[in-house]
């Protein structure tokens, strides 16, 4: 049957609205009617399967819809979802409604049509693109795109992931084939905001159970992002990387590597991907940064656009590049541990309060320049490399400090502090977290363990918490009897003390126990929850007994060393005392021959008996008197 399109429902309208008594304006759009995204799936005819990924299959398909109007059938692509618990497709049809509603006037993302069950499976509808920029890849040599190319879809994407962003949506699944290709071969994004639907939606498939994205392509910390989260805009950001490497190179990141080994490269061992030569400087650096492996100290999608803009002309020569952006590449914080990325994150102003930032893995804020003050003028310059001029307390004249020197402090908190919440009574997640950032009307974002996202609130909702850093000891409180994470435990029934290598931007501790010897794949470092450890050290440690077993948890081989440093000094001691001992008969010897040299020099005079025993001497002598008697 011949498609006929018919005269489409009228268009949607602005108009202006009066709000309160201010009399103030306001321009809402609205539709004659609620778009709702739901579609009868007995308009949806699936055709062939085109594709597969982590999260289901892709179908081409035709949809038919036909009202008293008009009728119309056009080419769709169906992405149907793995199995769902049938008790939760309620919820996942519920997210993706809130996700349609957002995305309708979004230019940079694919144009999502709406969402069916067929065969009892959750299907999303979008429109059909002919192809992708993977597709586009696999028929080149080498797999390669050209410069040119790379810039002007890096700017695409990054435009279009800022769109999402800017809704509060994540995508979590950035790679070249799910970068859609229009007919004006632009690139947009598909795909979009699956993963992010199905967070907290226990998933069938085991192998989805414990990470959200492609393997190839995710971020350290969307591997069990409720336990080494929280997933944030910046999670994109290693994805986009991967993509732009991919591009660039023709290879495919941890290309012929399983999932597992993965997992311990990116995990584990904390590695990247090899970034490429031949990079604009300014992409090369933000592409660098992409792979931070704490979240916080990766560029945002502003960031990144902003270096392929500046770059999008540029030429390679014998002589360097041309066509750049006269804005210089700021260098990485020498000394304070944070990347430029994270230093730019926090505009100041004029009327904030600021103080010296405290070193990266700091617990103190020691060796503080400005203790606290009030800034009342900035440089001209509105690049975040500038001064600004700070009135302290106590000094007549405001001083002139470098914004990337200082922190601002709002309701008493600054991005990095740990935070308890007032009311803890959630069991889900931790009480102790990491500040991520506080707004100036005082909204606040915390990294919690157990939270798969960032946690939303107040500032009056959180007080102070007691900090953590690098290099410190910690074990588990004594009232602690089921941790939260697997904790070793020494002879007998007490808990193994350790010294923290890690904190994980969720606040949760990597712990390393030095004082145990470990054979084989036994594991040597173990996760903690911050609100279930307490602080050891020598100061703390009651007595000479804690504090030798304290100095134990240094090494293991520090018990064998003092043993063997024990029987050392008892050889050394017994070899001494031999020797005193020694030397004491030797004297006594010596004593007994002078007696006897006295004793030789009297039988000299009394008939040469003194080299004979005394008593046979004198048998000799009594026999020589019994003779003279005679």
């Amino acid at each position: 049957m011949a498609g006929k399109v018919a005269d489409r429902p009228p268009a949607s309208f602005d108009f202006e609205l009066v709000e309160g008594d201010s009399g103030q304006l306001r321009t809402v759009k609205a539709s004659p009617r609620q778009i709702s995204p739901w579609i009868d799936p007995a308009t949806i005819k699936l055709r062939h399967r085109i594709g597969r990924g982590p999260f289901g299959d892709v179908w081409l398909a035709t949809h038919h819809q036909t009202t008293e109007d008009y009728v119309e059938y056009h080419e769709v692509a169906v992405k149907m979802l793995h199995s769902i618990r049938e008790d939760l497709i309620k919820i996942v049809l519920d997210k993706f409604s809130d996700l349609f509603c957002k995305c309708q006037s979004l230019k940079g993302v694919c144009l999502l049509q709406g969402i069916s069950i067929i065969g009892g499976k959750v299907c999303i509808v979008m429109k059909f693109y002919e192809g992708s920029v993977g597709d586009k890849m696999s028929r080149l040599k080498g797999g390669k795109l050209s410069l040119h190319s790379i810039m002007r879809y890096g700017i695409d994407l990054a435009q279009g992931i800022m769109e999402l962003h800017s809704k509060e949506i994540l995508v979590l699944n950035l790679k070249p084939f799910n970068f859609l290709l229009n007919e004006n071969d632009g690139a947009v994004l598909g795909d979009l905001g699956i993963p992010y639907m199905l967070l907290g939606i226990p998933l069938l498939s085991s192998d989805m159970a414990h990470r959200l994205g492609t393997p190839h392509y995710m971020a350290p910390e969307q591997w069990q992002p409720e336990v080494r989260g929280p997933i944030s805009f910046e999670t994109d950001s290693w994805g986009f990387g991967c993509s732009i490497v991919e591009m660039f190179t023709g290879n495919q990141p941890w290309r012929g590597k399983s999932v597992n080994e993965i997992y311990n490269l990116v995990v584990k061992k904390q590695e990247k991907p090899l970034i490429p030569s031949g990079l604009p400087p300014a992409v090369e650096n933000v592409i660098i940064g992409c792979f931070e492996y704490d979240l916080r100290s990766r560029p945002v999608m502003a960031d990144i656009l902003h270096a392929f803009r500046s770059s999008q002309n540029a030429v390679h020569r014998d002589d360097g590049w041309t066509g750049l952006s006269s804005r210089a590449i700021i260098e990485k914080s020498s000394g304070s541990g944070y990347t430029e990325w994270f230093l730019a994150k926090d505009h100041l102003q004029v009327g904030d309060m600021v103080r010296s930032r405290k070193q990266s893995n700091s617990c103190k804020l020691e060796n503080m320049d400005l203790p606290e003050g009030t800034i009342v003028g900035l440089d001209a310059d509105t690049d975040q490399n500038g001064f600004v001029l700070v009135r302290v307390h106590g000094i007549h004249d405001p001083v002139r400090v470098h914004r990337s020197t200082l922190e601002r402090v709002t309701f008493g908190l600054a991005v990095g502090d740990w935070v308890r919440l007032k009311d803890d009574e959630n069991k889900k997640h931790s009480p102790v977290g990491i500040l991520h950032s506080i707004h100036r009307d005082g909204t606040v974002a915390v990294g919690f363990i157990g939270e798969e996202t960032l946690w939303k609130g107040n500032s009056s909702e959180l007080q102070m918490a007691e900090s953590y850093c690098v290099g410190q000891f910690v074990k588990l409180k004594s009232n602690v009897f089921s941790p939260r994470f697997e904790w070793p435990q020494k002879y007998g029934s007490e808990w193994a003390t350790g010294r923290v290598c890690q904190i994980l931007p969720n606040g949760c501790l990597l712990v390393k126990f030095p004082g145990r010897l470990t054979f084989g794949d036994e594991s040597s470092s173990f996760l903690a929850d911050p609100a279930q450890v307490e602080v050891v050290s020598f100061n703390t440690c009651p007595g000479v007994i804690k504090k030798y077993q304290h100095l134990e948890d240094f090494h293991w081989a520090v018990r064998p060393f003092l043993i063997a440093l024990g029987l050392f000094s008892a050889m050394k001691f017994g070899l001494f005392v031999g020797k005193k001992v020694g030397r004491s008969k030797a004297k006594k010897r010596q004593n007994t021959m002078m007696q006897c040299d006295g004793q030789h020099s009297d039988g000299q005079n009394s008939g040469n008996s003194a080299w004979l025993p005394p008593k046979v001497a004198n048998i000799f002598r009594e026999g020589v008197g019994a003779t003279t008697t005679r």
